[in-house]
């Protein structure tokens, strides 16, 4: 029988989600702690609590301690009921990790990749999974879903990679489905620039910002693009290749597709990055160096951030007259290695090219944004799915 607004089972259910999301967010908590936070009476909690816990959704965690009275029982998630896993793909290596259903990471494995042919794709992707899952003392099986990240976006209409001709393997008409049936479990795709999105969103500066830009900057330039607190993809997956966008100061890029170039690209890419820095005598082997090195030289290193800051400020400029968002988040390993210095800079240049001035700020995500993005990304939709229907019926 349907459930209709008012009912018992109805009120139930969502007491049993607000508990399940305070206990996630923050941490154990006692009876009495999760009935003040739910408004909840005592007997109601512990009704809840014993109940969660016949499900195996929540365990006794130790007592509470260090206050008046007896010690409190403490209750948390049971983690182990679920496992997540993400991946992050790259020309050059694959890296995976897997999570329980807290977002503890429990495992890591990372697959090189240099020099790769077209072949075997779908044979890497699963060693990957593997060893990641195996230094947690998990199978693959144990897994309730994985999330991949990789460049460019794949193509709902088609099912095909675009946006990324760099990435050898991920081309094949039938990729995805060939993933899911080695995979075995539940599959999800994403840009990993929207993933790095994800993770901002989820567990970083943009919890509470509902639009919102991520500018990466790493060999590539790209951007996710949230409105109204969700990710836009656009019609082909290609929303956010801003790679591709045209902009003053650098000549204007043709078949922009087969070249897998354009004027951002051209003008902020890694590469330029590298040449900027050349051309003022800053010698470093890669572009996160050549920043890193600015910092730390008078002079020289001010004119290249300087024009660091330009280049990156010109094509903000245009994303902001379109999207108008409220925060920038900065990230990539060339952009971040400028740090509040490059931020700054690059918030001021913008308010002199753009009418909107959102406020920009470096990512909070320290340790690889795409995988974390994969993560919070796979263990969301497992949340959903375990909350709702790991526990018994309800009557």
């Amino acid at each position: 029988m349907a459930t209709t607004p008012g009912t018992p089972r109805l009120l139930r259910a969502m007491n049993d989600r607000a508990a399940l999301d305070l206990l996630l967010s923050q941490g154990p908590l006692s009876r009495t702690t999760l009935g003040n936070l739910t408004g909840l009476s005592k007997p109601t909690a512990s009704q809840l609590l014993a109940r969660l816990e016949a499900a195996r959704l929540v365990r006794p965690s130790g007592t509470s301690a260090g206050r008046p009275g007896p010690n409190a029982q403490l209750y948390e998630i049971n983690g182990g009921i679920a496992y997540v896993g993400g991946l992050d793909v790259t020309p050059t290596r694959i890296r995976a990790a897997v999570a329980d259903l807290t977002g503890n990471v429990v495992g890591h494995y990372e697959l090189a990749t240099p020099g790769r042919s077209a072949k075997g794709t779908v044979d890497r992707v699963v060693k990957a999974i593997e060893g990641a899952a195996g230094e947690a003392g998990l199978s693959r099986e144990r897994l309730h879903r994985v999330s991949i990240g990789t460049p460019g976006g794949f193509d709902p209409t088609t099912g095909r990679l675009r946006y990324a001709t760099h990435l050898p393997g991920w081309h094949a008409p039938h990729l995805l489905e060939e993933l899911a049936a080695a995979i075995a479990v539940p599959l999800e795709v994403e840009n990993d620039v929207n993933l790095a999105a994800i993770a901002e969103q989820r567990v970083g500066h943009a919890q509470e910002h509902d639009n919102f830009v991520l500018l990466w900057g790493e060999e590539g330039i790209g951007a996710a693009i949230v409105i109204n607190g969700r990710l836009h993809r656009g019609a082909t997956g290609g929303a956010g290749e801003v790679a591709f966008l045209p902009l003053p100061g650098t000549p204007l890029v043709r078949n922009v597709g087969r070249n897998n170039a354009g004027g951002f690209q051209e003008l902020a890419g890694g590469e330029p990055v590298l040449e900027l820095a050349r051309e003022h005598g800053l010698k470093a082997r890669t572009p996160e160096a050549a920043i890193a090195l600015a910092l730390q030289t008078e002079g020289a290193g001010d004119a290249v951030l300087n024009e660091f800051a330009h280049r990156l400020a010109v094509g903000l400029a245009a994303i902001v007259a379109v999207v108008d968002p409220e925060l920038i988040v900065l990230a990539g390993g060339v952009i971040t290695a400028g740090g509040e210095r490059l931020r700054g800079l690059v918030q001021d240049e913008l308010a002199d090219l753009a009418v909107p001035r959102p406020q920009l700020l470096m990512t909070a995500i320290s340790t690889d944004p795409v995988l974390s993005g994969a993560l919070q990304s796979a263990l969301s939709t497992t949340r959903d799915e375990v909350f709702d229907t790991a526990g018994p019926p309800i009557t």
